[in-house]
């Protein structure tokens, strides 16, 4: 005698195909949004790992610290560096320098200016003293605002 399983297997309901469709969709415009960063023009130097280097540019740096596996350091790089107003006014005012906290050859340099996150925005003079600062991601507008604050106190 053969015995039959009349089990039958439930259908799921429509809501959680569309529910988990819909989950996948926008977990993957998220990642995209965290890690797409467009090209820029901004001049950057990535090759500066020490304060003497920094005094050979006799203009004031912008160091922004960063690391490849940064999600706000992307979307900086998307909604801050990549405007059209920012690249002008980075090119035209400050010598832009790009650290990957990540690299053994700069580690000097996050260690002297006591950096423990990603982003970290720091704008220092020929002397390597600090002029202004900023942990985390920042807009436009402050980013901006930073800028012209050098400005009116060269003033």
């Amino acid at each position: 005698m053969k015995k039959t399983n009349n089990a039958t297997k439930t259908k799921s309901h429509p809501f959680w195909k569309f529910f988990w469709l819909t989950f996948l969709v926008v977990s993957l415009v998220y990642a995209w949004h965290s890690f797409y960063a467009p090209s820029n023009d901004i001049a950057w130097a990535n090759n500066i790992t020490s304060t003497q280097e920094l005094a050979n540019t006799n203009r004031n740096t912008l160091l922004f610290f960063t690391a490849t596996w940064c999600s706000p350091c992307r979307i900086m790089k998307r909604e801050v560096f990549a405007d059209d107003e920012v690249m002008q006014v980075v090119n035209s005012e400050v010598t832009p320098v790009i650290i990957d906290i990540d690299n053994e050859d700069t580690k000097a340099l996050v260690k002297q200016y006591q950096v423990s996150a990603t982003p970290t925005t720091i704008i220092v003079d020929s002397q390597g003293n600090v002029l202004d600062y900023a942990v985390g991601k920042i807009e436009k507008e402050k980013f901006l605002e930073m800028l012209n604050n050098l400005n009116t106190n060269k003033q």
